[in-house]
């Protein structure tokens, strides 16, 4: 594994991870994750199906009154899916001045001001909710950073008022961004003017239609989602964080569609019926059960083929691992057992997540498994998982039941494979 081009492989990997804007784009889709958990959340138990004579939405109605629920369920809507292009805005921004060690408060607001004055308004001279929302999430990524490194180049280059000492740092950190924010906040009304004027479309339709869409569009199908799931674990074998790497990229592709999905179905659509298969929690619930690796699947494997040597090394770890990874935290076994760096675990840890996404899609695409219509905390175990993002319904939960067994079956071999291995190298010391 000391192979030149490999060597190489890790160091640009590792550099695109460390990658300052890369960085803040992560971190500012991180930062608003639980805005985005508790909205979906909010729409699920607006639209839960009936469970024998278990009703939730009409329990929560015979409480607060018929339709009262909704109404809380789609103010909670209107806070967060519905200006997800704002929060992206001003977290981004906030996140990428901090890496700079400037003011991140004021890069923030500065951002999402502009980003509000770009918004295309509706005939009656309000905001457009479907630009602040997903819809406008490249505006959001794009603006925050040009208009962040704009509001530092300005900051260093002086064009600034200095207050005198004994002065809060609250309002010296204020008056100390006047200046750049007014030049920024012209600037950027200059730009609208001409966008009107002569494209007679707005920036926010522009780059929807030039890049977002198709993006979105590619993200959407099989192949798209087998290079994600075999990119990641790729990344991960070679110890590196390959979710934050990778990050960054895919969650300005996959978000809008599942926000699309979750907007339809709270609407009354069906989850079977709403268009988008591959989103983020398509990914989280069943193909990254346990973690990457799927190794909730090799920890089983391990209890399995392992039944009669309790003190075995491989037994230890995965008793060790399994708290942990029925809540898809995996570090314990990713670095334990290890799978970094292991040749023999290398084959199944990288492909068998690529197998598990073939069947999800065969699974959601041809109706026998319901589409994803939730975003659930990422720790969510397996089973809840899959009955909860697929809209409460069974076959979510047979689905990553199957892909579990499949999971199992796979990494027998290579558990047999490993244990091997380990006994010949302890032998021959």
């Amino acid at each position: 594994m000391n192979h030149p081009l490999m060597q190489r492989f890790i160091e640009v990997a590792g550099r695109i991870g460390a990658q300052r804007h890369l960085v803040a784009i992560r971190d500012g889709f991180v930062a608003i994750m639980p805005l985005v958990i508790i909205g979906s959340i909010a729409i699920l138990i607006n639209n839960f199906p009936p469970f024998g004579s278990f009703d939730l939405p009409g329990i929560l109605n015979g409480i607060f009154g018929e339709g009262n629920w909704q109404k809380v369920g789609g103010s909670i809507w209107n806070g967060t899916f519905a200006v997800l292009g704002l929060l992206i805005a001003f977290s981004i921004a906030y996140n990428l001045a901090k890496s700079y060690e400037i003011d991140g408060l004021s890069s923030g607001l500065i951002t999402a001001a502009a980003y509000i004055m770009l918004v295309p308004e509706t005939p009656d001279w309000g905001l457009s909710f479907a630009w602040l929302g997903a819809q406008g999430l490249f505006v959001a990524i794009i603006l925050a950073l040009v208009l962040t490194e704009l509001f530092r180049y300005l900051l260093q280059s002086r064009l600034t008022i200095k207050m005198p000492e004994g002065v809060p740092d609250g309002v010296a950190r204020s008056f100390t961004a006047l200046i750049p924010a007014s030049i920024i906040l012209i600037l950027v009304g200059l730009f609208q003017a001409l966008m009107s004027h002569f494209a007679e479309i707005s920036i926010f339709e522009w780059i929807f239609n030039i890049i977002q869409e198709p993006l979105q569009g590619l993200g959407n199908t099989l192949p798209a989602a087998m290079v994600v799931s075999f990119l990641n674990h790729l990344l991960w074998f070679f110890g590196l964080h390959g979710t934050n790497i990778i990050g960054s990229v895919i969650e300005p592709v996959y978000l809008p569609l599942i926000e699309k999905n979750l907007s339809l179905y709270q609407s009354g659509v069906s989850a079977f019926d709403v268009p988008n298969i591959v989103t983020k929690p398509f990914l989280d619930s069943f193909v990254f059960m346990g973690g990457s690796g799927t190794t909730i699947a090799l920890l089983i494997a391990i209890f399995f083929v392992i039944r009669q040597e309790k003190n075995h090394p491989y037994r230890e770890v995965a008793k060790l691992s399994a708290p942990a990874g029925l809540f898809n935290i995996n570090e314990p076994v990713i670095f334990g057992l290890p799978i970094v760096l292991n040749p023999i675990m290398m084959l199944p840890f990288i492909l068998i997540p690529v197998i598990l996404t073939v069947t999800t899609y065969i699974a959601l695409a041809t109706g026998i498994v319901p589409k994803t219509v939730a975003i659930l905390p990422w720790t969510t175990p397996p089973i809840l998982s899959g009955y909860l993002v697929t809209g409460g319904s069974w076959r979510g939960i047979a689905l990553q039941i199957f892909n579990l067994a499949l999971a199992v079956i796979l990494y027998i071999p290579f558990v047999v494979a490993g244990i091997r291995a380990l006994k010949q190298r302890m032998e021959t010391r």
